[in-house]
């Protein structure tokens, strides 16, 4: 997937260096993904992980992950029955399903499990209305502490533990245990296949796939070739359900053309000798990562660059929000993910624009007022985006102002769509990330908004202001996106926002939404932790930038929707602006 990773100490976030180049891609009996063609920041694998297959690549070049799956589903589990299980004990004539009675059962299979059995009494009278305990017990497992009560469901929020509840996993022969991706990173809505389109219908269930693609991994082989195998025709990689016809040439398993395999892939480093293919990781395992070369990049990498937009009009200071986001970026910038290049800059916004010339040539951060928000432009071309590492006392003793500045400010209007014009201009040669903090309805300059709340119309059939009620955020994102800019927004609203107007720069640009309701420092104080928990989270977490995916299926199937935050190209491959561990990617698929 991206090409430039981060990973701040501490989880899944790392430690500042030169970002590498990374490209992913996920192989399949029926899916696969297109490399990434962008960076990512974080530190190297560690060495352990590591496998050099090959001469050693150029300097430069990114990595990025493969993730294979199988066995196809669809194909039929010998000795699968039905399991009926009994809580009563075993009584003269009594029925009992599921109890050993090794003299009446029949050795049917456990379900989903080949070579192991469970035994089957035939059914007799009388023994029918036993009370279900177990029914109740498995209702406990989700979470809910008694079930014998009535639940309400608008004021019980947390029925499910923190923990949370473990998701069933597929049952596969040991042989496909080794090189099937984990559940948590590619699952199917169904573990068979329906061999028709019209009994997929019949069933009435989604046919769809679960992609999370830059999941946190303890263990990832990393592959250093100069080589990356692909099929010629349908370009799959290759993966462990290819056929080998012989040493030298290898079936695809999505299009069953037989390509011929380069000699380097045959080349064993450990014992200098030529040997088996099978060996390769590429084979052995379901998720790798390759250090791919400067193909699969549309430009050099770019450093990671992070604008933040501030609301610091009358309700936004009246919540009390500014003064936790300065402390909580204040705590963690020494772990935001990056290198020895990363830009970081602010834009404030009431009414007018406020920008921030941080140079390190200044006694202190200079303020810089632009009221005039029809007409976008920007005051200065330089120090506005400064070095991180160059200027981070400049960049402290603003966050350190910044509470105080705004004291008392009884401007109410909000012109959050000329900010993000200006952060757009600001950012249109690098690219990166904005994030923006938004606590009331945009009211001034381009994409202002009005309330289109109406209690009357809330159960009604079709509600208006479930749309979006202009197109001005979407083609915001559309241009966002077309300069490798994500848009994530937190909303810390206690009135109408019009999430559905807004949420579209985050949609259509790769970003992300964070919703908090009722924000308020004092009067809320279980979201405004909520709220400093999942900001530390967002500043330090690992990332990646400019990336793509294609998702490749086996004849017979189709997608024919995609879900998620990412712009799709016609006939194209997914763009993701950036890529994090909580993105998610749903399919739908069909015959």
């Amino acid at each position: 997937m991206p090409n430039n990773p981060t990973q701040p100490p501490g989880g899944d976030t790392g430690q500042l260096g030169m970002p590498p180049q990374y490209v992913s891609t996920s192989q399949a009996p029926g899916l696969s993904q297109l490399p990434g063609q962008g960076r990512m920041y974080g530190p190297p694998p560690p060495s352990d992980q590591r496998a050099n297959y090959g001469p050693s690549p150029a300097l430069g070049k990114g990595q990025g992950s493969t993730q294979s799956f199988g066995p196809p589903p669809g194909l039929p589990v010998s000795g699968q029955t039905t399991n009926y299980t009994s809580t009563q004990p075993v009584t003269g004539q009594g029925v009992n399903y599921g109890q050993p009675m090794m003299s009446q059962g029949t050795d049917y299979g456990q379900p989903g499990l080949v070579g192991q059995s469970v035994q089957q009494a035939a059914p007799s009278s009388g023994n029918y209305n036993q009370p279900n305990q177990q029914f109740n017990a498995n209702f406990g497992n989700l979470g809910i502490q008694d079930t014998n009560r009535p639940i309400n469901l608008l004021q019980e929020k947390k029925l499910i533990p923190d923990t949370g509840v473990e998701t069933p996993r597929p049952q596969l022969e040991s042989e496909y245990k080794k090189v099937n991706t984990s559940p948590e990173i590619f699952r199917c809505t169904l573990n068979k296949i329906p061999q028709s389109q019209s009994l997929l219908n019949k069933a009435r269930l989604p046919l769809g796939i679960i992609l999370h693609p830059f999941k946190d991994l303890s263990q990832l082989p990393v592959i250093q070739s100069s080589v990356i195998v692909r099929c010629r025709s349908c370009r799959t990689y290759i993966n462990p359900f290819v056929y080998f016809v012989d040493q030298r040439r290898w079936k695809c398993n999505l299009c069953f053309r037989v390509n011929d395999l380069p000699e380097e892939f045959l080349f064993d480093p450990v014992t200098k000798t030529y040997g088996e293919p099978h060996r390769r990781p590429e084979i052995k395992s379901g998720t790798i990562e390759f250090i791919a070369p400067s193909e699969y990049m549309l430009r050099p990498p770019q450093p990671a660059v992070y604008l933040f937009i501030l609301d610091v009009s009358f309700n936004a200071i009246e919540t009390g929000y500014l003064q936790v986001f300065c402390q909580t970026l204040l705590d963690e910038l020494d772990r935001i993910p990056g290198d020895a290049r990363t830009l970081m800059g602010f834009i404030t916004f009431d009414k007018a624009l406020h920008y921030y010339n941080l140079s390190e040539g200044l006694s202190q951060p200079h303020m810089m007022v632009a009221p005039d928000i029809e007409e976008i432009y920007l005051p200065a071309y330089d120090g506005l985006l400064v070095n991180m590492k160059e200027n981070r006392e400049m960049i402290i003793d603003l966050l350190t102002r910044l509470p105080q500045m705004f004291e008392g400010n009884m401007e109410t209007g909000s012109a959050l769509g000329p900010a993000l014009q200006a952060a757009l201009k600001m950012m249109n040669a690098t690219g990166g990330r904005i994030t923006v903090m938004q606590t009331v309805l945009p009211s001034e300059g381009p994409g202002s908004l009005k309330s289109r709340e109406d209690p009357n119309q809330r159960s009604a059939k079709n509600v208006p202001n479930m749309g979006p009620a202009t197109d001005f955020y979407k083609k915001m994102a559309l241009d966002c996106s077309a300069q490798q800019i994500a848009v994530d927004i937190f909303l810390l609203n206690g009135q109408y926002v019009d999430l559905s107007s807004i949420g579209c720069v985050a949609k259509y640009s790769g970003g992300s939404i964070n919703y908090y309701s009722q924000f308020h420092t004092v009067q809320n104080p279980e979201e405004s932790d909520r709220y400093e928990y999942d900001l530390r989270r967002y500043l330090t977490r690992k990332i990646g930038f400019e990336s793509v995916m294609r998702v490749r299926c086996t004849k017979g199937l189709s997608i024919h929707t995609f879900h998620g935050n990412f712009f799709c190209e016609v006939n194209g491959p997914l763009v993701f602006t950036q890529c994090q561990p909580r993105c998610w990617i749903c399919y739908a698929s069909v015959h």
